[in-house]
């Protein structure tokens, strides 16, 4: 469900309800990794993709995350090209993260970051939501606000860190910023299938994180494991946060939710929440954020 924002670890603790989230999440960093590319203004390039070059290059690193370092199964066919794509890319914009210094051959690398958005008014009018293959997301359809879904965001390994995926995400404040939008939301993912050796971090958002009636939509039983799966007051804290990845927790310290249930999906070899985050109910400072962007 992995949204932009300057220094997103110091924004406020609590949740909307009023419940304070444990210290160790609110002060943990962004960092997904150890950032071992020196951050240079020129160097980088952030925009949307123009073209069938550009999405096969972010199809191509999408390949090397997802299913070489994270097991997702493609078809023989996308194996021999190298990528990772579905029938939404057509319909989805996608955002990248170029490193000029790359060369643009057929390799794709110098496409180092991706994320992929889909506009619901271009969702109603041709495929769907990718999230209502996992979710019901009747709640959010039902509401009549602008919304975006966030899918596919990834970085290459050598560009994980803070500054990497800053960058996107100020890209996606000035798309989300433009549109209007109101909505952010998608699947995020973590690694195997087996819920029970992640059973501290999905109770933990269970009980801490779960949308407002709202926005909650709910996992499709066929694929649904419960999130409940210890009880509150046998939740450690600190092992649940450790086992959550970096992007859910940074969307989580923005005021970001999850739906009810989480989905198995094992074709991609991932188990998934389904991450919302309502700009009306950012915390302060990332709403005063959004408002320098509009020149407010």
């Amino acid at each position: 469900m992995n949204i932009s924002a300057p220094n997103p670890n110091r924004l406020r603790k609590g949740l909307q309800s009023g419940e304070i989230r444990p210290k160790e999440l609110a002060e943990q960093p962004v960092s997904i990794g150890d950032f071992s590319v020196k951050m240079d203004a020129n160097r980088f390039e952030v925009r949307l993709a123009n073209g069938p070059d550009d999405l096969r290059a972010a199809q191509k690193l999408r390949y090397r995350v997802f299913v070489q370092e994270m097991g997702a199964k493609v078809s023989d066919e996308d194996a021999a090209e190298g990528v990772e794509r579905d029938r939404f890319d057509a319909y989805f914009d996608h955002l990248l993260l170029i490193d000029r210094t790359l060369p643009q051959d057929a390799s794709g690398q110098h496409v180092v970051g991706v994320y992929r958005l889909l506009r619901d008014e271009v969702a109603r009018k041709g495929p769907g939501f990718y999230g209502q293959t996992e979710y019901d997301l009747t709640p959010l359809l039902n509401s009549g606000r602008r919304a975006v879904e966030l899918g596919r965001s990834c970085l290459d390994k050598a560009y994980r860190g803070g500054v990497g995926m800053h960058l996107l995400w100020d890209g996606l404040g000035d798309y989300v910023t433009e549109r209007g939008i109101e909505v952010l939301f998608g699947v995020a993912s973590f690694h195997g299938t087996d819920p029970d050796e992640i059973a501290q971090a999905l109770s933990y958002l269970h009980y801490n994180h779960l949308a407002p009636e709202d926005l909650r939509v709910t996992a499709h039983a066929n694929h649904c494991v419960s999130m409940a799966r210890v009880a509150p007051d046998s939740i450690d804290a600190r092992a649940a946060v450790r086992q959550i990845p970096s992007l859910i927790k940074a969307y989580l310290r923005l005021g970001g939710f999850v739906g009810q249930g989480a989905y198995v999906d094992a074709e991609f070899n991932t188990i998934d929440v389904c991450l919302l985050m309502d700009t009306s109910r950012m915390v302060q400072r990332y709403r005063e954020f959004y408002a320098r962007k509009r020149g407010g």
